[in-house]
């Protein structure tokens, strides 16, 4: 009851607040200046104070954006002040890249070193996987391209401050620069390809290795993989101040221009992953000759369930049994689930690729088609492994545009509306997952047809 009211009292005060703006910004009534400012604070404090019994982190986010904008908006000079937030909250994630993406590729591909026993079935998973999630990039850099949601932030106020321009690279340097000739360099200087062809390399040895020692080093890298998503929660505590913080400073310096940009952003991906459904999933289904109706049906709750919660994990094991219902083996739904989980990333993949090229049109740095090229490749690698992390995304994503000298700062206008993109692009990746499943067992002659689950009560 007393939630409730909260909520309501929030409700009533933001309408006010809303009101009140309105009438000062046209001039309608003679407000005094410091009332519609006041009366958006107290609705913040309010939502505040709802929505502190949850303990929700994207509410929290939520509220923090709603203070880091007013700040940036009412006191400019002491919302500039706040950028060291964002700062703090950015080194912090940028000490989990190295070890994150190195311990969850070296078990994604040293931990199905059984692939041999699996023999096609595990072949064909990986070719598919891979064909689907390179559509998926490229369909996130023809719509951001389309768009252009990021172009004109840099523009919209005082610029940021100058990157120093890259020097210009031979096809040789570019190939060169891919491969690590020092581990400890490559993890100090944040080059994330250098550490993904480290971890596959290493990857691969580990899988020829004997058993014993293969043992031993697997089971530290999922020690460290587990000890990495713990770290990352802890470090997400700290999103609130790093996001209230950036949109504090990028409001302050550049006005609201920033929130219509991410606005577009959000019409530009669920734009994306409709397209990507429609012009990839559905035909790979018609190809492959699933049952539309009841494999709709089958996924409409796992997709629900992973929309609504923004975990896949959360839905896989309805997701599992939702295959095994229509018709897709066991054995086949127990290796290219979970596969496709560190291996068959959609929606997120297309989602790494619009942002990435969001924050280069944000920062006023023309990418080539080439270098473009090369930021999908290095997403397509850097997206493997890391379904089961929270934020997987902006790791990440930070971690490539650290790779292309991208500043960092307009990830956290991206942050901002990370919840609502969230949990479009980990629905369709459950789509993708329980797609990949069928295609597969079709592909291996296993699909039935006319499938009909046994009675437990004739079962038992």
């Amino acid at each position: 009851m007393a939630k409730s009211r909260l909520s309501f009292v929030a409700i009533l005060l933001v309408v006010l607040a809303g009101i009140l703006t309105v009438l000062a910004a046209n001039n309608v009534a003679a407000l005094p200046p410091a009332l519609p400012v006041a009366a958006r604070w107290l609705a913040i404090a309010a939502i505040a104070a709802a929505v502190a019994p949850r303990r929700s982190l994207t509410l929290w986010i939520v509220v923090s954006m709603l203070v880091g904008i007013e700040l940036g908006h009412d006191a400019p000079g002491v919302a500039m002040n706040f950028k060291v937030l964002s700062d703090a909250f950015l080194r912090l994630v940028k000490t989990i890249i190295a070890p994150l993406v190195f311990a969850t590729l070296v078990v994604g591909i040293a931990g199905h070193a059984d692939l041999k026993q699996v023999g096609r079935m595990g072949l064909k998973a990986l070719v598919y996987f891979e064909v689907v999630t390179t559509f998926a990039l490229f369909i996130g850099l023809a719509a951001i391209n389309l768009t252009k949601a990021g172009v004109g932030i840099s523009q919209a106020g005082v610029k940021e401050e100058a990157l120093a321009a890259a020097p210009v690279q031979t096809a040789a340097d570019i190939i060169l620069h891919i491969f690590p000739e020092n581990i400890a360099k490559s993890v100090a200087e944040g080059q994330v390809l250098q550490v993904v062809i480290f971890a596959i390399l290493f990857a691969i040895g580990l899988a020829l290795t004997p058993e014993r020692p293969r043992r031993v080093m697997l089971e530290f890298c999922e020690s460290l993989s587990e000890v990495m998503f713990k770290f990352t929660n802890v470090v997400m505590y700290f999103a609130p101040l790093g996001v209230g913080g950036a949109l504090a400073y990028t409001v302050g310096k550049m006005g609201f221009a920033p929130l219509l940009n991410a606005l577009q952003l959000l019409l530009t991906l669920y734009g994306a992953l409709i397209a990507f459904v429609l012009l990839i999933l559905l035909p790979v289904a018609l190809l492959a000759r699933i049952p539309l109706r009841r494999f709709i049906a089958a996924v409409a709750e796992p997709v629900s369930i992973a929309f609504a919660t923004t975990s896949s994990e959360a839905a896989l094991p309805r997701a599992m049994e939702a295959m095994e219902g229509i018709g897709v083996p066991r054995r086949i739904v127990a290796f290219v689930m979970p596969t496709g989980y560190s291996f068959n990333l959609d929606g997120t993949t297309l989602y790494l690729s619009l942002a990435a090229v969001f924050v280069a049109q944000a920062a006023g740095v023309p990418l080539t088609f080439g270098q473009q090229l090369l930021m999908v490749f290095t997403l397509m690698l850097t997206s493997k492994g890391v379904a089961g992390v929270p934020r997987a995304s902006l790791v990440i994503l930070l971690a490539t545009v650290a790779s292309f000298n991208l500043p960092a700062w307009p990830v956290f206008i991206i942050l901002g509306i990370d919840a609502l993109m969230d949990m479009a692009r980990t629905a369709v990746n459950v789509l993708g997952n329980c797609l990949a499943s069928a295609v597969v067992a079709r592909w291996e002659g296993e699909f039935v047809d006319n499938y009909v689950e046994p009675d437990p009560q004739v079962v038992a």
